[in-house]
């Protein structure tokens, strides 16, 4: 196993990948690809929905911090937040990270309309997909990137969003074979 970080991130990684089902995590080889995918696209301006327990927001918060960038991530209970912010102060990733609680729709229904993403990663209520993307799509520059969790083990509830995405002109889009199967989409058009 390559190691990205130092001792004390790579011990809460390790921890928390021991209750990756429990808590839906993303598995370590997607955590990656993220880092370095957001380090090579120079994403500063990233939005996560579905922290969870904050295991793919260290990934994210790790690379933004290298680019000098932000990470915006939004949860819905309360208990996983609350672990997550501790994790995040633990790997050094808080100063770079807003913690937004509660409804993904609503946070996303209300961002200002001159907030701009680079990048987002989506790992939450898989049926909402779709609504996310109408909502990040408003707020998505041209070539940035949106990815999805969960396309290929969910794939019945995710098949809305890829129809849509796959359907979109301002958008290529590819699943990759990654552990539950990841959607990555470039915005290619206004």
């Amino acid at each position: 196993m390559i190691t990205y970080f130092d001792e004390t991130t790579e011990n809460v990684l390790h921890n928390l990948e021991q209750t990756q089902k429990q808590f839906w995590n993303i598995a370590r080889v997607t955590g990656e690809f993220l880092y370095t995918l957001i380090k090579a696209e120079h994403s500063k301006n990233v939005l996560e929905i579905g922290t969870s327990n904050g295991y793919s927001g260290i990934w994210l918060g790790k690379a933004v911090k290298e680019n000098g960038g932000h990470l915006t991530t939004i949860e819905f209970y309360d208990k996983r937040l609350d672990v997550a912010k501790e994790n995040f102060k633990i790997c050094k990733v808080d100063d770079v990270i807003t913690t937004l609680k509660g409804s993904a729709l609503m946070h996303l229904e209300y961002l200002k309309d001159d907030y701009i993403i680079d990048f987002a990663f989506v790992d939450a209520n898989k049926s909402e997909y779709i609504k996310y993307f109408e909502f990040i799509d408003k707020h998505m520059k041209k070539n940035g990137i949106i990815a999805c969790d969960n396309i290929l083990s969910h794939e019945a509830k995710c098949k809305p969003f890829i129809d849509a995405i796959n359907a979109n002109p301002k958008y290529e889009n590819v699943i990759l074979p990654l552990p539950a199967g990841l959607s990555l989409a470039r915005k290619i058009k206004d």
